[in-house]
């Protein structure tokens, strides 16, 4: 009998609880800064953000129950699909295992909804009647509009003004769940309009819209302000993905050897590892010799190319500090078409795990992520959105080590979501448009230079 190629699962069996890796590192997480140099107080956190989510950011609980109405609304799409890539294994002629935890299922098409829901929940409990939020690609804008309307908030998002032109239906997706959208840099804050007076053809970036969107939700009492990925509490609600896919391998009685997922700000790599991980951290025999290995564009090399260092995680300095891989908070990235891919910073746990050498990080070109995303669609039938073509590339690149060495290893990476509404990107690399692009040593270190001095 043939092994499955898709593993399913029931809605009984979506994770109760969330898992925090807080708990099992071997080092405390350092503590985000205040102006000031001094670890930030929940006080000063609650000006962006409800007392809930201050409380799971600051957490070092192990496990975080999952409220029955966000478990009721991921039932709308989890638990998602795991799949063999039989396939594209056949294609590499590799004798490794290649599955993929595929997130594209969600209504907004990829992982975002995993914590957008609960966001918007926990607002929802704190009486706030609307969130802002930014978004590059366009996926946690779309994620967090469609949670709003979950629960009957406004939302207001800041996208990134070269996604904002490249991702038209993306923006459509937001505003047909009720949200408002703004080009960033834009004229809706004090941030926008001086960047936009010093440069009127602005391309954006998350570090602008973040602060655009920090910047409102700071200046009203019924705002706050969402993310989709780098800090504690959205990682958190990610470990939906790999708690799922730990349990589906456990039915055909496999565990992975490498891990893999695409990573920007860090959530759904974190995702789809963290779970992993703790059974490494725990010492567990079957973990040994696990590798996690987060994957990023080489035009935004933060972990393989910034400094592990205190930086905002916004362009104009209203987030707290955070000890991060970053490449400098006014770094001004390639408009490359992973949109979600293009952060200055990286997530403070990702981060201190890669320092600590509990993590890996490799960084692809462009051209050869839109290949690994042709041929994993020739083979596969899903067109993968261009961040998730990361996590193919490098589990394609993992495969071909097999097949030289002969090793059947199992290779997991995360589907973060399908390219739909990415076609335009596929487009442009079809016509020879698309271009790799090694971001300069020199301007990074121009970057670096501007880091805030703290102790």
């Amino acid at each position: 009998m043939s092994e499955p190629t898709r593993i399913l699962m029931t809605e009984e069996d979506i994770p109760t609880h969330w898992y925090n890796i807080a708990a099992d590192m071997p080092n405390a997480p350092l503590p985000p800064l205040g102006p000031d140099g001094s670890p930030a107080t929940p006080e000063q956190m609650s000006a962006i953000f409800p007392d809930p989510i201050i409380e799971q950011e600051m957490t070092a609980e192990r496990w975080i129950a999952i409220p029955d109405e966000v478990r009721e609304i991921y039932k709308i799409w989890r638990p998602t699909p795991l799949v063999r890539a039989v396939r594209l294994e056949k294609a590499l002629g590799t004798p490794a295992k290649i599955f993929f935890k595929y997130e594209g299922v969600s209504p907004a098409g990829s992982h975002k909804p995993n914590s957008a829901v609960p966001q918007a929940y926990y607002n929802k409990q704190a009486g706030i009647k609307r969130l802002t939020t930014e978004t590059g690609a366009g996926q946690w804008g779309s994620s967090i509009a469609f949670a709003g309307g979950m629960f009957g908030i406004d939302v207001r998002v800041f996208m990134v003004n070269v996604s904002y032109q490249q991702k038209p239906f993306r923006r459509s997706m937001m505003q047909t769940w009720g949200a408002e959208v703004f080009a960033s840099p834009s004229q809706q804050t004090q941030t926008g309009r001086a960047i936009l007076e010093k440069d009127p053809d602005n391309q954006g970036s998350l570090g602008i819209a973040i602060s655009e969107a920090v910047e409102e939700a700071a200046g009203r009492a019924d705002t706050k302000y969402t993310l989709g990925s780098v800090l504690n509490h959205v990682l958190l609600h990610q470990t939906v993905i790999g708690q799922e896919a730990k349990a589906q391998l456990a039915k055909i009685g496999l565990y992975p050897d490498v891990v893999l997922g695409p990573c920007g700000g860090g959530s759904s790599f974190g995702g789809i590892a963290f779970p992993f991980l703790c059974d490494q951290i725990a010492g567990e025999k079957r973990a040994e010799k696990l590798r996690c290995v987060a994957v990023e564009p080489a035009s935004c090399p933060t972990l393989t190319k910034g400094a592990y260092a205190y930086d905002y995680g916004d362009a104009s300095g209203f987030t707290p500090l955070m000890k991060m891989y970053t490449l400098g908070h006014d770094f001004m990235p390639p408009g490359i078409h992973a949109g979600g891919l293009r952060y200055h910073g990286d997530s403070p746990l990702v981060s201190q795990l890669y320092h600590e050498k509990l993590l890996e990080a490799v960084a692809v070109p462009q051209l050869a992520t839109f290949e690994a995303g042709v041929m994993f669609a020739r083979n596969e039938g899903i067109i993968p959105a261009p961040e998730s073509c990361h996590a193919i590339r490098a589990a394609i690149d993992e495969a071909l080590v097999c097949k030289q060495t002969g090793e059947s290893k199992v290779i997991l990476f995360n589907l973060t979501g399908h390219g739909h509404f990415d076609m335009a990107s596929y487009d442009r690399y079809f016509a020879g448009q698309l271009e790799n692009y090694e971001y300069p040593a020199e301007a990074v270190a121009a970057s670096l230079a501007h880091l805030p001095k703290v102790g």
